[in-house]
């Protein structure tokens, strides 16, 4: 359990003479530093207190497990919230492990290689959740303290009454305003606000401590195994992962994200394991509903979900957005056999054909990536893959562990 850090004496004395806590305006440097410290130690708090829950029984960090890198523990594709903690939920949990340098979402994101290139256009690009919703950590803490399915607070006023009977509720007041509780609108902005900035620091969220990094540092070795897995990873006629799940380190400097930020659809097969699916005109489009509203109708996003980081992956339990698979190594496996055996993945239909993309209506299967190692793959055809190989990269991911969550010690 990461410990729970007191607001500093310095933290609220250089916040007193602000205005407005909740809307403080500008600030001095000094101020700024010290608002961020207190919101820090704030939502540190708040992230572990079961209190802000309908039950009374579910925290953040009951989802967010700091010892599974802030994922969930269990191997259940969703968890169970509501009043009664007997409501399911239709997704995957996401770690919140390095989210801090996800841009806010675009439909149109563009890059270049290097300053030579002319920009190109990757399309729907940013946000956080599986769906992009969500621009910015203050934003995305609201959605499970309401999410009837979550943490199923009735309503904002229903925040700022369990915030105002903590243990820590002067400390919120010191921070927002003596009167804060007073506006109920705005205590849940300001507590949504104190979870975001907590979900900032770089200690807990984002440390860059796993070996590859350590490798990149020249300071750590990889296996023969390990390498040739990055070599497979980054091999565009192989696994061709590092095209989404960038391994390289920026031109400024910065450590690989393991991710691009991209949506993209890639038809994980159905999982009948969310009780959701047990109708079958249910289906979970990511970008075009039900969960995001903004782009219903927009039938060239439908499928599509979030590329997300892969650094920590091997400790997760369940992979994907709905959590069909339980091993790293099947979830490696399907992308390399998807449309060379789809019989492996797919079930059947009653004339024993194989229900090929079983969880995306066939409207929609001009959205799906064709980039290797798909590439316009047919059954039969051989994967670009072998099993050798398959657990190579599993090994390199491995190596993406941060230290605190490694139970053996580093090479």
């Amino acid at each position: 359990m990461i410990a729970i850090a007191a607001i500093s004496t310095f933290a609220l004395a250089a916040l007193a003479n602000t205005a407005d806590g909740v809307h403080p305006g500008p600030l001095s440097r000094a101020q700024a530093f010290a608002r961020a410290e207190a919101l820090t130690a704030l939502g540190r708090k708040m992230f572990f207190d079961p209190a802000l829950s309908a039950s009374g029984k579910q925290a953040c960090s009951s989802c967010h497990d700091p010892r599974h890198a802030f994922g969930p523990a269990s191997a259940s594709p969703v968890e169970m919230g509501g009043p009664n903690l007997d409501q399911s939920g239709v997704r995957a949990v996401p770690s919140l492990r390095y989210l801090q340098a996800a841009p806010a979402f675009t439909e149109h994101f563009h890059d270049s290689e290097d300053e030579g290139d002319e920009s190109v256009d990757n399309g729907p690009t940013g946000g956080l959740t599986w769906d992009g919703r969500a621009d910015h950590g203050k934003d995305q803490a609201k959605i499970p303290l309401l999410s009837p399915f979550e943490m199923a607070n009735k309503d904002e006023a229903a925040v700022s009454a369990s915030l105002r009977k903590t243990a820590y509720a002067d400390d919120f007041k010191a921070v927002f305003g003596q009167d804060v509780f007073e506006r109920p609108g705005d205590a849940f902005t300001a507590a949504a606000e104190a979870l975001g900035t907590f979900e900032q620091s770089a200690a807990d969220f984002y440390p860059y401590s796993s070996r590859y990094d350590a490798f990149l540092a020249g300071k750590a070795t990889l296996s023969a195994q390990e390498l040739r897995g990055r070599e497979l990873f980054e091999d565009e006629a192989k696994g061709n992962c590092a095209s989404c799940h960038l391994s390289e380190p920026a031109n400024d400097g910065e450590p690989p994200q393991f991710t691009d930020f991209g949506l993209i659809a890639i038809a994980v097969p159905r999982n009948p394991a969310i009780p959701a699916n047990a109708d079958p005109a249910y289906a979970d489009l990511g970008l075009c509903g039900p969960l995001r509203t903004d782009f219903r109708g927009r039938t060239d996003y439908c499928g599509l979900f979030k590329t997300p980081t892969l650094r920590n992956v091997a400790l997760r339990k369940s992979f994907f957005h709905n959590g069909y698979f339980h091993t790293l190594r099947d979830a490696v496996a399907f992308y390399a056999s998807r449309d060379t055996d789809p019989g492996r993945w797919y079930p059947r239909n009653a004339d024993g054909t194989v229900d090929k993309y079983d969880d995306l209506p066939k409207a929609y299967w001009p959205n799906l990536n064709q980039d290797p190692p798909f590439d316009g793959k047919k059954p039969g055809d051989k994967p670009a893959l072998n099993d050798a190989e398959i657990d190579d990269i599993v090994a390199f991911l491995q190596t993406l562990t941060d230290a605190d969550q490694r139970t053996e010690p580093a090479n």
